[in-house]
């Protein structure tokens, strides 16, 4: 990190305002070439920028002094006017002082590397960045404002006891200590594995809040499924006809109900099908119906009679969406609550939607903050629980060899905030980030 990095962290083009952000320790030495020289650590001063002789641009310069500072290095901001002949200009008299464009969330991986937080806040930056929904944001908000980490903390403090009281035994057999005390570390662990398996069973909310949440329409030809599709996202995005098996991919759209995002996704007919462009739409609708979070199975009066091959993919917590009311009453499957709609008058659209607004808010609020927001985290919680339950499992046999089993568990949690083992997941966790941050 002894380079002194820079970069654009506003939206290149043209605009009312650029900001570059500075970060190294010829931080002061760029600004004192620059002529903004000598200025007062956290205030804002206007000064006139030139490089060999030349005027860059009237700016705002904040100078920030390490540890202080965002990365904990010495760094800068320039406030410059957002015009591209602007932003051009300073980079050229940056590089020129020896200062290198930063990469991809350099600036927050080096806040990591300096202590100002640890890699599920650095997560959490990008994620807050990316954030278009009130839900992404809060979760984002408290996992940087250490939520997550306080809760790994928790489980590793339960652990590193339960560790603690079998190491005792085996070290100080000839001490004064209570019998079978290793044993004692088995209440401590059975109750860990729990917490570590209901954080495992509540890993997807986070996972659906960050990345939304799928719902995919299913059901015969001319069920009505793309209608339905452009009446919730309220905007002609499929194409809709009389003729059986016009949509013929997936398609998606991204939109947001009830404050959470939501990936709706409308999908081929499932029938037999001997066209093999048909036939790969409905494989391809099949995949996707496996993987959605929710299913809205599709049914009208026209597909009423045989089994519907969509009923195959439908789970009990699934919803049936009796189309085309207008037309006739089409009975449903009575296992599955079933809502009757017409996207020809409009009628039970709105309750559609709040039934979804309902279902949206029960799976991903919680009283308690996840566990999991990434695959990452689940992995190493998976790694954890594992390596709890062989530890428990060995206290009855060889207290020794449970230890060994603590031990990695203890390992696999830190690594979710990278408290030891970084440098191998480092490159995953900042490659997503954008340039400037």
């Amino acid at each position: 990190m002894s380079d002194t990095i820079f970069a654009l962290a506003t939206p290149p083009g043209r605009g009312a305002i650029a900001v570059l952000r500075l970060s190294g320790s010829a931080t002061e030495s760029a600004l004192t070439a620059l002529g903004a020289g000598g200025l007062t650590p956290r205030l804002a001063s206007v000064r006139s920028l030139r490089h060999e002789g030349r005027l860059i641009d009237e700016a705002l310069v904040l100078r920030f002094v390490a540890p202080r500072s965002y990365t904990g290095e010495d760094s800068a901001e320039l406030h410059l006017h957002g015009g591209r002949a602007v932003v051009e200009a300073a980079s050229t008299a940056l590089i020129a002082l020896g200062l290198r464009p930063a990469e991809p969330g350099e600036f927050t991986r080096r806040a990591f590397q300096n202590g100002r937080m640890d890699l599920a806040q650095a997560e959490a930056v990008a994620d807050l960045i990316d954030a278009e929904t009130e839900a992404q944001k809060s979760q984002a908000l408290g996992q940087l404002d250490g939520a997550l980490s306080a809760t790994y903390a928790g489980f590793r403090r339960d652990l590193l006891k339960a560790l603690s009281l079998v190491e005792a035994e085996i070290d100080f057999p000839d001490e004064e200590v209570p019998d079978n005390l290793a044993r004692t570390a088995g209440l401590v662990l059975d109750a860990l594995a729990a917490d570590l398996r209901a954080a495992l069973a509540d890993s997807d909310r986070g996972r659906r809040v960050r990345e939304g949440y799928r719902i995919v329409l299913i059901g015969e030809t001319n069920a009505g499924k793309s209608s339905l599709f452009n009446a919730l996202v309220a905007r002609e995005a499929a194409i809709v006809t009389p003729i059986a098996g016009t949509t013929r991919d997936v398609l998606d759209a991204d939109i947001m109900i009830g404050g959470y995002a939501v990936t709706l996704s409308d999908t081929a007919g499932l029938r037999d099908s001997d066209d093999p462009v048909e036939a790969e739409g409905i494989r391809r609708a099949r995949l996707r119906a496996e993987g959605a979070d929710l299913r809205l199975w599709v049914r009208s009066p026209s597909t009423e009679g045989a089994e519907d091959p969509a009923s195959v993919f439908v789970r009990p917590s699934d919803l049936q969406v009796l189309n085309k009311a207008d037309l006739g009453a089409v009975a449903g499957a009575p296992a599955l609550e079933a809502l009757r709609v017409s996207t020809t008058t409009g009628q039970g659209l709105a309750e559609l939607h709040d039934w979804i607004a309902a279902r949206l808010a029960r799976d991903l609020s919680g009283a308690d903050f996840p566990a999991v927001t990434r695959e990452r985290h689940r992995r190493r919680l998976a790694e954890a629980l594992a390596a709890v339950e062989a530890g428990r499992r060995a206290l009855d046999l060889a207290p020794e060899m449970a230890g060994d089993d603590l031990r990695r568990a203890a390992d696999a949690l830190a690594r979710v905030t990278g408290a030891i083992g970084v440098e191998d997941i480092l490159g995953e966790v900042f490659s997503s980030f954008c340039i400037g941050k």
